[in-house]
């Protein structure tokens, strides 16, 4: 993947200022897919469960009994339903799934194929994982020759490197996150068994001049309202523990239809300064 330098900024032109989609769509994608995913690992998240309000816990419950009608013990599900990967959870959830592959340029290394179905026009089709760094904090080490480092517009950093001191730091924040079993981030994309199938982003390669873009950045900070129970899914981690400002995401967004196959490539939009 070729990623953004230090010394680059992304230019966007005055056309595509506005979001491609709202912020209200990225958040309802989101919630969709990570409610099917916690409702997969039902069996597992029984500690979380005992610390959420029983309207939120009823509510979960009522959506299990929806979605498997004719099973009566919620408990004894692990021994009645087997539970899917959770590329099979994302292709339910939102008709198809995405993952790292070798990519179709000649010396990209890893890129990010539609693996199954069809991926429509305006939806989220992956996230960009990472630490994310306010422009004032230190990010030197982890910089140095690393092509996973993406500048959002407001010059917030988030690395994406899912190898070296960039990884180290990313578990240490979740570790420092986390409320009793609560994670606040998820950080199995570091590891080859991702929980959020989205977040595989920082593998999509650059569009090139016979290889248009099919998908686009668009940035997502997440709202105070986000459910405590689905922050184990996000992929990111803020590098300063500050409760002030939200969370920063950022999401890919298909720019026209992609079908079974293709290889996603990126527009960055970027000048050297």
């Amino acid at each position: 993947m070729v990623g953004f330098g230090l010394g680059t900024l992304r230019y966007v032109p005055e056309e595509s200022k506005d979001k491609v989609i709202s912020d209200e769509d990225v958040l309802g994608t989101l919630l969709k897919v990570f409610q099917a995913l916690f409702l997969n690992d039902f069996n597992k998240q029984s500690e979380i469960l005992t610390m959420l309000p029983e309207s939120v816990k009823s509510k979960y419950q009522d959506l299990l009994a929806v979605e498997h009608q004719g099973v009566k013990l919620l408990e004894n599900r692990h021994q009645q339903q087997s539970t899917f990967k959770p590329e099979e959870i994302l292709y339910k959830t939102l008709g198809f799934s995405v993952a790292q592959a070798t990519s179709s340029l000649i010396s990209a290394g890893k890129g990010v194929f539609v693996t199954k179905g069809l991926v429509p026009k305006g939806a989220v089709v992956s996230m960009y994982p990472g630490t994310v760094y306010q422009k004032y904090e230190p990010i030197f080490f982890q910089s140095i020759g690393n092509p996973f480092i993406f500048r959002c517009l407001d010059g917030v950093l988030i690395d994406g490197n899912d190898k070296g001191i960039s990884k180290v730091v990313y578990r240490s924040c979740n570790g420092r996150d986390r409320l009793g079993p609560l994670k606040m981030s998820d950080s199995t994309w570091l590891t080859s068994e991702i929980h959020n199938p989205l977040a595989v982003g920082q593998y999509v390669n650059n569009c090139s001049n016979d290889r248009a873009a099919n998908v686009c950045y668009q940035e997502f900070d997440v709202p105070a309202v986000f459910p405590i129970e689905l922050k184990q899914y996000l992929p990111n981690i803020a590098y300063s523990y500050d409760k002030q400002s939200p969370l920063r995401c950022v999401v890919l967004v298909a720019l026209r239809d992609i079908s079974q196959g293709e290889e996603l490539f990126s527009n960055y939009y970027t000048i050297v300064s």
